[in-house]
């Protein structure tokens, strides 16, 4: 899961990012409310935690105007202990829940779960299986029966971006926003090389499922 916290009191920001890498989240962080709409409206997101109280822009600002911009990544608003008419503003605005500060790390993760099953994504909180094989994104462990392969933390992010879009050829600047970051310098053979990461793995494991590449579009999974 890809995930963008926007919030300006850096040590909370730091902890909870540690936090959640240690459970093989991705997270970028940024420290003010333009710098957080820039990220955020790029889409690449799975989920969206955001600080009311941000300088240069504020939580609500930053939600209506990527609402208004057409952006629907879940976003769970963060307040301040108490502050009950933040809360119903940052609903009223589009914001999908509310955490108030200070939090659990626990429960933050069991929100974002919430939000995403709610909006019908694929949750690391299990393996996500196609054909014949088992990806679990919180242990990074490709199998297939009892064979099995642990795979690194961009391979493992490629793998759940194509398992989270079956059927779909999705381009080299698409894995690259989602998987490297919006703001990334990779370009197209840096996908190239992990696809043949992965397609080495898949083979290793005597599997039938394969990544096609469709010419001058990009990768799909498919089942032969």
């Amino acid at each position: 899961m890809k995930v963008l916290m926007v919030e300006d009191e850096r040590y909370l920001a730091e902890a909870v990012a540690r936090i959640l890498k240690k459970n093989n989240y991705d997270i970028d962080l940024a420290f003010d409310g333009e710098e957080g709409y820039i990220a955020a409206a790029s889409g690449v997101y799975d989920v969206v935690l955001l600080d009311i109280m941000l300088p240069k822009k504020d939580g609500i600002t930053v939600l209506k105007e990527l609402r208004a911009d057409g952006v629907t990544t879940p976003v769970i608003m963060l307040t301040a202990l108490g502050e009950i008419e933040d809360r119903v503003r940052g609903l009223d605005s589009g914001a999908d829940d509310y955490l108030p500060k200070p939090f659990k790390t626990e429960e933050l993760m069991a929100r974002m779960r919430a939000v995403l099953r709610r909006r019908g994504e694929l949750l690391p909180e299990g393996a996500l299986s196609f054909g014949d094989i088992e990806y679990n994104p919180n242990t990074l462990a490709l199998s297939r029966g009892d064979k099995s392969f642990n795979l690194t933390k961009k391979e493992g992010n490629l793998l759940e971006y194509l398992l989270a879009n079956q059927g779909q050829a999705l381009s080299p600047d698409a894995i690259i926003e989602k998987v490297w970051g919006w703001d990334s310098e990779a370009e197209d053979n840096h996908v190239q090389v992990y696809i043949s990461f992965l397609r080495k793995k898949l083979a290793g494991l005597d599997s039938e499922v394969k990544i096609k590449t469709i010419r001058n579009v990009g990768y799909t999974l498919v089942e032969c």
